[in-house]
């Protein structure tokens, strides 16, 4: 399997998943750059998977559908382009031998899904990734569409902290080794905001210098992995005694992970 970001925007990702025949396309606003790895690669695209409605996520799904045939996917209870399969947990998609279940989490916009495959997914357990760095070995993938990013999650825009929290909490139980998939590159500025909750992370640290080297040499910080996350993502560390102290210091008034959580989203809204 290879699995390929493609720029779209100034930030997006439209992830692609192909076997070297066919292909499977995540959130994909635009339609040209797909189109034309398509046709670059002689690749046929039968699935569309969709995480949420914003136009930033869908703008292209009908135009690759009329010229490909791909069958969409999406959330159950949020407008989506139609002819559109509606799913939602504990439903799953199936494609190419592979099955991708369908995890609800709300938060984001109120109908917000997310799509996570188990491995592995060769029989040496083994990825081909360009041009991203080699990981080590996992055991499935994530396309967490906004809900989720590295080192950040996404604006509450339709559903509330209390929310958000429970759907990070179920990303977080999903395997150390899971490649996260998140459809923007927003990495540097969210470990900016990381750093300033978690002055002394030093793996953040690290992992900061790391992705400014990637940037700076015009590659993508992702995918990242859960593991990882869950040492330098603020919003995945609510529980941990600084996380909580610094949410404090902007908001007195937090005092467990859902308020912490709060907290935290309100301070990076308006984090410089």
């Amino acid at each position: 399997m290879h699995l390929i970001p493609i720029p779209a925007f100034n930030d997006n990702y439209i992830w692609l998943l192909h076997d070297g025949k066919q292909a499977l396309v995540v959130d994909p606003g635009q339609a040209e750059p797909v189109l034309r790895l398509l046709d670059e690669s002689g690749l046929k695209l039968t699935r569309i998977l969709v995480t949420h409605h914003h136009r930033d996520h869908v703008g292209g799904v009908s135009v690759l559908h009329q010229q490909t045939g791909a069958q969409v996917f999406g959330p159950g209870q949020e407008i989506i382009p139609e002819p559109l399969h509606r799913v939602c947990e504990p439903d799953a998609v199936l494609w190419a031998g592979w099955r991708f279940q369908v995890i609800d989490v709300p938060g984001h916009t109120a109908g917000h899904i997310a799509f996570y495959a188990a491995g592995p997914l060769e029989a040496d357990g083994s990825w081909a990734q360009a041009p991203i760095d080699a990981l080590p070995p996992h055991s499935g993938v994530l396309f967490c569409g906004d809900t989720l990013f590295s080192g950040g999650c996404g604006r509450l825009f339709e559903g509330t902290a209390e929310q958000m929290h429970h759907s990070l909490s179920k990303l977080a139980a999903l395997p150390a080794d899971t490649l996260v998939c998140c459809a923007h590159e927003y990495t540097l500025s969210n470990l900016r905001f990381a750093r300033a909750v978690e002055p002394n992370n030093a793996e953040l640290i690290s992992h900061d210098m790391h992705c400014q080297a990637l940037r700076q040499a015009g590659r993508p910080t992702l995918p990242s992995t859960i593991g990882l996350e869950m040492r330098i993502n603020p919003f995945l560390r609510t529980s941990q005694a600084q996380v909580l102290l610094s949410a404090q210091r902007h908001d007195p008034h937090s005092h467990n992970p859902q308020t912490c959580l709060a907290a935290l989203r309100n301070w990076k809204n308006s984090f410089a």
